[in-house]
């Protein structure tokens, strides 16, 4: 009798996270919104080989949401164990509980910054060939939840279009439902312009070296010549990979090296799973995100 409570309390400090890595049976990885699911399990599945194969865990489950906010809720929730999520994204989540989740690395450029860019775009046959020339038109926002398709875009597009409201200025404004699809509305034409991001190293004419519209020209679903950039963001700071709070300090630590081994383990799950070139990964804390976390409370609220 006194083995099977043993047992049974073993069971439920797993299940809270509060157990050892050994015990930790499943690895529940959050994948957020961005791009068509079957791709985002195909990138992630040599993840899921390698962590099974280094950690012992008996399964990784991959969990491609429709939208950040999924992905979010669950790690609030507790049924995800790990995430990579857009500053933005990981600022909401800290807004509505700073002891839920946190941030343990996040890339590095291939020029070795650690930052991105919201990058605006437009059908190049549109006319439209400057940022100021989307007044009175329909501008597109990837996601809510975004750091570079619609939170960097609110608080720093006025100052490029004369300190008015975007939203003041544009003539209508949606949302593109992720990344991917946003670029696509613009090139069917149900958006005039539309803000997606990019890492902002190399050519435009290549879609970057990393980002979304390097991962659209390398599946190719885009042609970067039917594109016209409009304009770009200041620098934003790459997005953290996070884990659940709960999990034991061992397990954080182990995960942490093995990630930041990941790049020269495996290059190419590594380019996978990130979706274009990156120098590697570097360890951050909540300190790097300060700055986006008070953005999006004065903007959005939560």
């Amino acid at each position: 009798m006194l083995k099977k409570t043993l047992l049974a309390a073993a069971a439920l400090l797993s299940l809270v996270g509060g157990a050892s890595a050994a015990d930790m049976k499943e690895f529940r990885i959050g994948l957020i919104g961005g791009e068509n699911e079957a791709d985002r399990l195909r990138n992630n599945q040599c993840l899921v080989d390698h962590l099974k194969k280094e950690f012992g865990f008996e399964k990784v489950s991959l969990f491609p949401a429709a939208d950040y906010d999924g992905v979010i809720q669950g790690l609030l929730g507790g049924t995800l164990d790990y995430a990579e999520l857009g500053a933005a994204g990981y600022a909401k989540a800290y807004l509505a509980d700073p002891k839920a989740v946190e941030p343990i690395f996040t890339t590095v450029q291939t020029d070795g910054s650690m930052g991105y860019y919201s990058i605006m775009v437009a059908r190049k046959d549109s006319g439209m060939t400057k940022v100021t020339d989307i007044k009175g038109k329909k501008l597109g926002f990837a996601d809510p939840d975004s750091t570079s398709g619609y939170l960097i875009p609110t608080v720093t597009l006025p100052a490029a279009i004369g300190n008015v409201p975007v939203k003041q200025y544009v003539g209508s404004t949606g949302f593109g439902g992720g990344h991917e699809n946003l670029v696509l509305e613009v090139l069917k034409g149900n958006f005039d312009a539309g803000t997606t991001f990019g890492s902002g190293v190399g050519n435009f004419k290549d879609g970057y070296t990393s980002g979304n519209l390097r991962k659209m020209v390398e599946k190719g679903i885009l042609n970067m010549d039917d594109l016209v950039e409009l304009w770009k963001s200041p620098l934003i700071p790459n997005g953290p990979i996070v884990v659940r709070s709960s999990i034991t300090p061992d397990m954080k630590k182990k995960i942490t090296a093995f990630m930041m081994d990941l790049p020269k383990k495996d290059a190419a799950c590594f380019s996978a799973i990130q979706g274009g070139a990156f120098k590697g990964y570097a360890e951050v804390n909540v300190d790097f995100y300060k700055p986006i976390i008070d953005a999006r409370k004065a903007t959005i609220g939560g």
